[in-house]
């Protein structure tokens, strides 16, 4: 029988998975002198704990166990009040219904300050960034971008780039994808240390960067900075934030500036052409914001949905042969492997613009919420079995029926282009290495391996074999 993440990750100690009731009002209050700390020594900020009935983000129990911490919180309530990164109040969203219904509800915005009431000067996100290390000058630079804002600038912004995004575009590029691939596959057994290869740093992380920095127009001898970019600001240490963030934004102001003087046919070409020829289109800071979304987006998700996916085939050898067996069953597959091992987990918070009620609960004016993906993703309501993986249950043919890509007129812009890769990725890496097996057990890398960060479930590296033992 197949098992969820939660069920097969049996290296967790058995009083830290998470009940109903510790998910939603830990056992403890531990005070400013005592913070809580995770599974694998991770210590957590002193206030997380100290609002019994709202969990904390950072709460040990949702970080060592998000799909029964957050599973828990679904059956407790389709909105449940909880506390975000900076302590702040939230509206958790839980269950597939209502997560889908609020996402596409234009009264629930991305950007604060459209909320009636609420001014620049009082943006909620200035604590955020002040508590990651952001300098204020930089603020911009993570507060307007296409992922923050709403119509009609979301709109505006959508449209500028939605063209490198089309499905006869990305078709197009697939011939590169699978060349790009073999070369990858082709240097793995080069790279292994007593036949011992990481996936992560030699595979799932090389393909996707490579792909969108070519597609943006990332020069080759840029992208390892760029990889140290994305882990730097996933690492949520405000030290490593507030160091990268300056670099970051100097590095794209500098490539823009060279960029200019020697125009491509890439995406950050036709960015800039569309500034110069008409500044009210795409503002400077815009188009920092803009190149840096899609190469960090376009990159750290899919890598890690690469290496997810890997080690979800790699342990359930049945589904794994449905794919040997059926290499059109890629696609479908894909879409189960976002919904039940997806790297996002949670989303960023959406406002509501006016009092209004979500699944018979009243949520007022100005307060915030937050998609709770794992939640919604394993939603009983919706899916029959949904701790079961079960690369047949997309409907072939059939919209996608998983929020893992969000929905609505915030769903991933890249989305296709993810897809694509993993079809490719997790089709020629299973054809080209049969044998392929984990190198630790699945309870070695829950202990050592995976990342316990809130919202994302991510690991440091999946150290495989590429041929048996013999």
């Amino acid at each position: 029988m197949t098992t969820s993440p939660a069920e097969s990750r049996a290296a967790t100690p058995p009083d830290s998975t998470a009940s109903p009731s510790t998910a939603s009002a830990p056992a403890a209050t531990p005070s400013a002198a005592t913070p809580s700390v995770t599974t694998d020594g991770t210590t957590l900020p002193s206030y997380v704990g100290l609002h019994p009935g709202e969990p904390n983000l950072m709460e040990p129990e949702l970080l060592d166990d998000p799909y029964t911490g957050y599973g828990a919180l679904r059956e407790q309530a389709p909105l449940v009040r909880a506390r975000f990164l900076d302590d702040s109040p939230i509206w958790l969203v839980t269950r597939f219904d209502v997560v889908r219904e609020v996402m596409r509800d234009p009264r629930f915005v991305n950007n604060p300050t459209l909320v009636p009431g609420i001014g620049v000067g009082q943006d909620p996100r200035a604590r955020l960034m002040e508590l990651f290390g952001i300098p204020e000058r930089l603020t911009p630079y993570l507060a307007d971008t296409i992922l923050t804002s709403d119509p009609p600038d979301h709109t505006r912004l959508r449209r500028l780039v939605s063209r490198a995004f089309t499905a006869r575009r990305i078709q197009d590029l697939r011939p590169r994808v699978e060349r790009i691939t073999d070369e990858l596959l082709e240097q793995l057994p080069g790279h292994a240390e007593d036949g011992v290869v990481d996936l992560v740093e030699h595979f799932a992380y090389p393909l996707p960067i490579t792909v969108i920095c070519e597609l943006v127009g990332i020069d080759e001898e840029d992208r390892t900075l760029w990889r140290r970019f994305g882990t730097d600001l996933a690492s949520l240490n405000p030290k490593r934030i507030g160091a990268t963030m300056p670099e970051m934004i100097a590095h794209i102001h500098e490539v823009i500036d060279e960029r200019r003087g020697a125009l491509r046919d890439d995406l950050l070409s036709g960015l800039i052409r569309a500034h110069d020829d008409d500044g009210g289109r795409l503002s400077d800071v815009e188009m920092v914001t803009m190149v840096l979304t899609l190469v960090l987006a376009g990159h750290e998700t899919t890598a890690h949905l690469i290496s997810n996916g890997t080690l979800a085939l790699l342990t359930h050898p049945d589904q794994r042969r449905l794919l040997d067996e059926d290499p059109a069953l890629l696609s479908r597959a894909v879409h189960e492997l976002m919904r039940w091992c997806g790297p996002i987990q949670a989303t960023q918070l959406r406002y509501a613009t006016e009092d209004t009620e979500v699944a018979g609960v009243q949520v007022r004016q100005g307060d915030a919420l937050m998609f709770s993906l794992v939640a919604a993703n394993h939603d009983p309501r919706h899916y029959t079995g949904p701790e079961r993986l079960d690369l047949t249950r997309q409907p072939a043919g059939r919209a996608e029926d998983h929020v893992g890509f969000g929905h609505g007129m915030h769903y991933c812009l890249g989305a296709s282009l993810a897809r694509q890769e993993a079809e490719v990725a997790f089709g020629k890496l299973l054809t080209r290495y049969p044998d392929l097996a984990l190198a630790l057990t699945p309870e070695q890398l829950e202990e050592q391996e995976r990342l316990r960060q809130p919202g994302a479930w991510r690991l440091r590296r999946l150290p495989l074999r590429l041929h048996a033992e013999s």
